[in-house]
């Protein structure tokens, strides 16, 4: 069985590849700077510079295997792109729109939403205006911390 990359994939990879090299990792230190400044809770500024370069060379939405949503890559062909973005999980995929729990939202609305949701969210969530979230509840646990699951099967 031949597991090499096929031509398409390793371009990919070539490209986000040095999308990381010369704009995400050198964006690091400025990017822990303004953290500083506007705390936990917001991103800095520097991703949304981040974001308009990723979108200019055409690395925005990698994860969305349907090619009428996202970049048409299979799960397997965006696994080496998703290894690469997590050099830095704080800012790097969102740099490429490819963030949890955004990615897994985006492909519930885009396999299984009503035209009216995928309007109303999914349109946004792709476009990188909105974010989305994940909460989990579960009796007896006092948190959605998926490190506290109390439930057996």
């Amino acid at each position: 069985m031949d597991f090499a990359f096929s031509d398409r994939m390793t371009d990919w990879q070539q490209r986000a590849g040095e999308f990381v090299e010369t704009h995400g990792k050198p964006a690091e230190a400025e990017w822990q700077r303004q953290r500083a400044e506007v705390g936990p809770y917001a991103q800095p500024p520097i991703v949304e510079d981040l974001k308009d370069e990723a979108r200019r060379r055409g690395l925005w939405n990698l994860f969305l295997p349907d090619p009428d949503w996202g970049a048409g890559l299979s799960v397997l062909e965006y696994a080496p792109i998703a290894e690469m973005t997590g050099w830095n999980p704080s800012y790097l995929p969102e740099a490429m729109n490819c963030s949890a729990p955004d990615t897994g939202n985006a492909e519930i609305l885009a396999m299984f939403g009503t035209a009216e949701q995928q309007e109303r969210w999914l349109v946004p969530l792709l476009d990188g205006t909105i974010r989305s979230c994940f909460s989990m509840t579960e009796p007896d646990v006092a948190s959605s911390d998926a490190t506290n699951i109390a439930t057996s099967i």
